[in-house]
């Protein structure tokens, strides 16, 4: 292994050679998977492709595991790993290479991505036995996880741009995985337009920045600024004069040299706006364009592209959609990778969103209004997985607020955490779906904890996690977060300083957080308490929504259909462990399973036969992530318990604090257990109202306040009408704005194009005509006569003697003749 170190801005930097190996295994996966993939599960049947897959998998994780070892060894302000594979591009004075690297923050979010998305892949081995396109499947795993390692390795904007893009295609893949299903194919759709309003944003946000910074990097006039130089900072202080070099080494205590000059590297830009007298930071934070903050403009634009990827209001609809696809693949969405995209990428940007207080203050408010309204949503519904796809941008809502308050590393600590028990929670859910025979709704339930013990104990577990009690991980993250939101006073809207933003955002936070333990624990007593309610014929009519006749009747006609087609169940294939139990019917041969893809995976109907314990791959994961989701609380004990700062947040520390820091009040640590204590009653409310209302299916009390409260509950449980309010708003003027479009390509552009070639031919035809008569005829007739002349003078010569003889006399003739005429 190839190392060498050496001191470049803002951290020392330690090149490695195998970095790129990490990536490179799930790329390697993906590939034999598509192309060779179905000729090995034809030849050798499906363990030689989730072999190759999760073997792909744990090698990246065994990388990521060296890699962490040798960080762990480096000082802290050392702790930053690259590898540059090749020159991407040069554009003027600016390189830009295609190359990898690890930093703190970037060290945790591949070993979440590797390690779960480890786990995720070997769930997926028993959960997905009976799938025909089985290769298909793993291909694109592989593919969604080497995406997301681009996007979080990336050294440079450009890097991470590739992967950004990268993770918005695999998950169209697997979401719309059963495409043949026209349900699910739009969902897939609906999750790549939406993302594609997002990435608009965070390219003109790109475009815009590095628009700005080129003023920065222009040489001034007796600055003695080297542009594309590694220069030491006491030059750069006696230069600039800004601060002194005692200063700037308290910043950097490993800076020796920084870059000045077009890049665009995270490192090498933080390096410059964090050294004041490179005066980057100064042309960032005074540049305005139309009378606004062009920093704050950038930022927000940049923060338009995390809307989408992380699924904030008003871009979250594609997320709860995302449920189309199978559950292992919403388990990889939701908790490992693209929807904490959005949250890395403001938080590895946070030496640029630190110097905007404005843009700061709309990224935590539009968090805070994301996690109080999805949490709201999730009190009605039925499907368990949708009850949880609303739980992910409820929990992304509280990670913006963390790192919209500038509280960092809680944002990022809350992702750690939320990948452990957002994990758990969906994969308990396709281990319920699995052994309740590929049943969602809720309704139909009930009892699983005498049949399923170790789900439900994993269940009830992440339950308490992303409840926020004190013995479950989820309390320290989303602690802190509310604790930090509460003490922020630099927040501003439009540019005007709002002390209380940071304590309204507080009260949100805590009533949001109430709601989340309530639905939670509504799903887990609904699911696992009373009596299994599987074999029942109909509900209750009390609790039946509005559209469950019509939701019945489409999936009774799924059933039927796919059932014409050989025996594939309503979750779209046909799942062959424990058969007996499941009561299936007799597989369609081998041959048409290959070529069928069912579709409708996960969807209701198929019921019948006694609930049972789930495979042991998918238990095992189980198992495994919910006792991440209680270790990773070490992490995160806060300081007044222990006096030091949490472990994480001294990890993150070189990664995540801002080149001035974000100002907190400091309270008592008295004040600091009544807020934790804060956090802890507001769970308990919510366990208490659910367990009140929903531990014993019998009781009339949801239906007497449902019918009590029916506009209220229609309007909560038909999510606001925000989907019809898209269809109306944006899906009906893009539709009309389309057939305008159409409409005047084809009766103007087509026809100005068709006129044109009209005019075009007839004047070709003239100009022919022209050519062939006029010119080509004045040439011609030159020719003929020409050609007449010579055939005639031709003719005077005959070769007989007797001839010229006669000429001669007949000349001399006329020579007489002539001479006597005029004389």
């Amino acid at each position: 292994m190839h190392e060498t170190a050496h001191e470049l801005g803002r951290i020392a930097v330690t090149n490695v050679g195998y970095l790129w190996l990490i990536p490179l295994f799930p790329l390697i996966g993906a590939t034999i998977n598509a192309l060779v993939g179905w000729k090995l599960q034809q030849l050798f049947g499906k363990k030689i492709v989730h072999r190759i897959a999760v073997t792909a998998m744990f090698a990246a994780f065994g990388v990521a595991l060296v890699a962490f070892s040798q960080m762990l060894r480096l000082p802290s302000e050392e702790r930053f790993l690259q590898d540059t594979l090749w020159n991407l591009m040069t554009a003027g004075r600016m390189t830009v290479d295609f190359g990898f690297a690890l930093d703190p923050l970037s060290m945790m979010m591949v070993l979440v991505i590797t390690g779960i998305g480890s786990l995720i892949h070997v769930f997926s081995i028993g959960y997905m036995h009976d799938e025909p396109s089985y290769w298909r499947f793993f291909s694109y795993l592989n593919l969604f996880v080497f995406a997301m390692l681009l996007l979080v390795m990336g050294d440079n904007f450009a890097v991470m741009f590739f992967g950004w893009e990268g993770v918005g295609l695999a998950s169209y893949l697997l979401i719309s995985f059963w495409y043949t299903d026209p349900e699910k194919a739009k969902a897939g759709m609906k999750a790549f337009v939406a993302n594609r309003f997002g990435d608009f944003g965070f390219l003109a946000g790109l475009f815009l920045l590095f628009w700005a910074l080129g003023g920065a990097w222009t040489p001034r006039t007796g600055s003695g600024l080297r542009n594309n130089d590694y220069q030491p900072i006491a030059e750069l202080n006696a230069t600039a004069g800004a601060a002194t070099a005692a200063q700037a080494h308290a910043l950097a205590p490993a800076v020796h040299d920084v870059k000045v000059g077009p890049t665009m590297s995270f490192r090498e830009l933080r390096d410059q706006v964090v050294i004041e007298s490179t005066g980057v930071k100064e042309h960032l934070a005074g540049s305005t364009i139309w009378g606004v903050s062009l920093l704050t403009l950038v930022c927000i634009l940049l923060f338009v592209g995390a809307m989408g990827k992380s699924a904030q209001i008003p871009l979250y609809v594609w997320l709860p959609d995302a449920m189309a696809g199978p559950t292992p693949v919403s388990a990889l969405i939701h908790a490992a990778t693209m929807v904490t995209a959005g949250v890395y990428m403001v938080a590895r940007l946070n030496f640029l969103f630190a110097l905007s207080p404005s843009a700061m203050g709309w990224v935590a408010l539009i968090g805070a209004a994301t996690a109080i309204f999805a949490a709201s949503i999730g009190f009605f519904q039925y499907d368990i997985k949708k009850v949880l796809a609303y739980s992910t941008v409820s929990q992304l809502g509280f990670m913006f607020i963390g790192v919209g308050v500038g509280a960092y590393w809680a944002g990022a600590y809350h992702l750690l955490t939320h990948a452990f028990f957002k994990a758990t929670l969906f994969l308990g859910s396709g281990s319920v779906i699995l052994g309740c025979h590929h049943e969602q709704d809720m309704r139909k339930m009930g009892g699983l904890k005498k049949h399923m013990p170790i789900t439900r104990w994993t269940y009830l577990a992440a339950c308490w996690a992303i409840a926020g009690f004190p013995w479950m991980n989820g309390f320290y993250s989303k602690d802190e977060i509310l604790y930090k939101a509460f003490t922020s006073g630099h927040l501003a809207l439009f540019g005007v300083p709002t002390p209380w933003l940071g304590p309204a955002i507080f009260v949100v936070g805590i009533v949001a957080a109430t709601g989340t333990s309530f639905y939670m624990f509504r799903s887990y007593y609904m699911t696992f308490t009373g009596e299994y309610r599987g074999n029942a014929g109909h509900h209750d009519e009390h609790n039946e929504d509005p559209h469950s006749a019509s939701a019945a009747a489409m999936s009774h006609l799924s059933v039927s259909v796919h059932a014409s087609d050989g025996a594939v169940h309503a979750d779209g294939h046909a799942h062959g462990h424990a058969a007996p139990a499941h009561g299936h019917a007799v597989h369609a041969p081998a041959a048409a399973a290959a070529t069928a893809h069912a579709p409708a995976h996960d969807d209701h109907g198929h019921h019948g036969g006694t609930p049972h314990e789930s495979p042991w791959t998918v238990t095992l994961v189980l198992s495994l992530l919910a006792l991440g989701s209680f270790f990773t609380l070490f992490l995160g004990i806060p300081m007044a318990w222990t006096g030091k700062a949490p472990i994480l947040e001294h990890w993150l520390a070189p990664a995540l604090t801002a080149q001035e820091g974000v100002p907190f009040q400091h309270l008592s640590h008295t004040t600091e257990y009544m807020f934790q204590a804060i956090g802890v009653l507001a769970g308990a409310v919510g366990w208490f109202f659910a367990m009140l209302l929903f531990k014993d299916a019998k009781s009339e009390v949801p239906a007497r306040l449902k019918e009590r409260f029916l506009g209220v509950w229609t309007v909560v449980y038909e999510k606001y009408y925000v989907d019809e309010l898209y269809a109306v708003a944006v899906l009906k003027p893009s539709l009309k704005v389309a057939q305008a479009a159409s409409w005047f390509d084809s009766n103007v552009i087509d026809r100005l194009v068709l006129l044109t070639g009209t005019v075009t031919r007839v004047v070709a035809n003239l100009d022919g005509a022209i050519d062939k008569y006029l010119v080509d005829g004045a040439v011609n007739a030159v020719a003929s006569v020409t050609q007449e002349c010579g055939r005639y003078l031709r003719s005077l010569q005959t070769g007989k003697v007797q001839t010229y003889l006669y000429g001669a006399l007949g000349g001399a003739l006329v020579v007489v003749l002539l001479n006597f005429l005029i004389s």
